[in-house]
C-alpha cells in the first residue's frame, strides 16, 4: 500500500501505558507522518518524548480527531465510551485499551498472533484485551491449534502497574512506609499491597468471582472463538512493580507428551520458552520487564491426570499486555489496508 504515513493519535498519552504506546509506535512498522498526544486538560502543553523529538500534549476537544487516521486509546473506559465513537465519526480508526468495548459483539477483540483475521470485521473500533488475558491466550492458542482444550484453570499474580501509575506509586510509597514503621496506604488497592498479596482485583460479583476473573473467562472465549470454553481464574495482586505472572492448568482432549507441547510453544510467534528448572532457568518478572515477548516455563504433565498439563506464563503487562499489543494491531491494520487515510 502506497501510504506515505498516517496521522496517529495516542489518547491518555501521559499515563503509564500511553507513554509505552508512544515508544512502541516510534519503533513499529506503522508509517507515521505525524503523531499527536491527548490527555486531560491539566496535562495540556506538556512535552512527551517521541522518537528523537517530543510531542506536545493536547486536551480532547470537539472535532479534535478530524484529519487523524488512527488513534490508540488508553484513557479509561469512561473516556473511551465518550470519545471513541466521536473519533470514528470523524474518520478515525480506534484501538482501545480499556474494557469499554471488549464484549461488544460488533467490536473485534484482538491478539494478532491468535485472531488477526477478526480485524476484517471492524467498524471503526478494535478492542485491546485485558493484560492478563492476552498473555494466557498465546500458549492456549499454541495448544489449541493441535489438540482440543477441555478446561483452563489459572491463578494470576498481577503487578501494581496493572492499576496504572497510581498503583506503582502506592506500592513504592507503601514499601517506604512499611520499612519506616508507618501506616501503609491503601487507596488504589483494596488492601495495603506492600509486603503482601491481595486476592481482589476488580469488584466482587454475586458469583464470588471478581470482574477481573470474569474478564478472563469471557475474553478468552471471544478471542479464541470458543463460546463455551471452561475457564476459571483467581486473580491476585502482588507487590511487583511491573509484569504479570500466571500459573495455568489445562485439561486437554487427549493425553499429549510435554515434549510435544514444548515444541508447539517454541514454534508459536511471540512465545519464548525458558524451561530448565534444574538449572534455575524459568521466567520471572525481571526476565520479561521491557520485553514484548511472553515467556513460558515450568511446563509439566500432571502427576495424576495424563491429559492435564501445567505451565507458568510471564509477560510485561504494560507492553504485550497493553501498548505493544495495541501497536501490533495497528501494524496489522496497516498491512491489511484497513485504515483510511484522511
Amino acid at each position: 500500500m502506497g501510504v506515505e504515513g498516517y496521522v496517529v493519535a495516542v489518547v491518555g498519552a501521559t499515563g503509564a501505558v500511553g507513554r509505552e504506546m508512544l515508544e512502541q509506535l516510534a519503533a513499529s512498522e506503522v508509517p507515521v507522518r505525524e503523531v499527536r498526544a491527548f490527555a486531560s486538560p491539566r496535562s495540556a502543553g506538556r512535552e512527551l518524548p517521541y522518537a528523537d523529538g517530543t510531542v506536545t500534549v493536547e486536551a480532547l476537544t470537539e472535532g479534535c480527531f478530524r484529519g487523524i487516521d488512527l488513534a490508540l486509546f488508553s484513557a479509561g473506559g469512561g473516556r473511551s465510551k465518550e470519545w471513541a465513537p466521536r473519533a470514528v465519526a470523524e474518520g478515525c480508526v480506534v484501538v482501545d485499551n480499556s474494557s469499554a468495548w471488549r464484549m461488544d459483539d460488533t467490536v473485534p477483540l484482538v491478539v494478532p498472533e491468535v485472531n488477526d483475521e477478526a480485524l476484517l470485521r471492524h467498524r471503526g473500533i478494535i478492542a485491546n484485551p485485558n493484560c492478563s488475558t492476552i498473555q494466557m491466550v498465546l500458549p492456549l492458542q499454541a495448544i489449541a491449534q493441535h489438540v482440543g482444550i477441555e478446561r483452563v484453570v489459572v491463578a494470576t499474580y498481577q503487578s501494581a502497574s496493572g492499576a496504572g501509575q497510581a498503583g506503582i506509586d502506592e506500592l513504592f510509597e507503601g514499601t517506604r512506609a512499611a520499612l519506616a514503621g508507618e501506616p501503609v496506604p491503601a487507596e488504589t488497592f483494596a488492601r495495603p499491597l506492600a509486603f503482601d498479596s491481595i486476592p481482589h482485583i476488580g469488584d466482587f460479583t454475586e458469583s464470588g468471582y471478581t470482574t477481573e476473573e470474569l474478564k478472563m473467562l469471557h475474553e478468552t472465549r471471544k478471542i479464541m472463538g470458543q463460546p463455551t470454553m471452561a475457564v476459571s481464574a483467581t486473580c491476585v495482586r502482588v507487590p511487583v512493580p511491573r509484569v504479570h505472572l500466571e500459573a495455568v492448568t489445562v485439561d486437554l482432549a487427549e493425553a499429549t507428551p510435554v515434549a510435544k507441547i514444548r515444541e508447539w510453544f517454541e514454534g508459536f510467534p511471540g512465545l519464548v520458552v525458558l524451561d530448565e528448572p534444574a538449572e534455575g532457568r524459568y521466567p520471572v518478572a525481571r526476565d520479561a520487564e521491557g520485553r514484548t515477548e511472553t515467556f513460558v516455563g515450568r511446563l509439566r504433565e500432571d502427576s495424576v491426570l495424563p491429559a492435564t498439563c501445567h505451565f507458568w506464563v510471564v509477560s510485561d503487562n504494560l507492553l504485550k499486555g497493553a501498548a505493544s499489543n495495541a501497536v501490533q494491531i495497528a501494524e496489522s491494520l496497516h498491512r491489511r489496508e484497513l485504515v483510511r487515510v484522511a
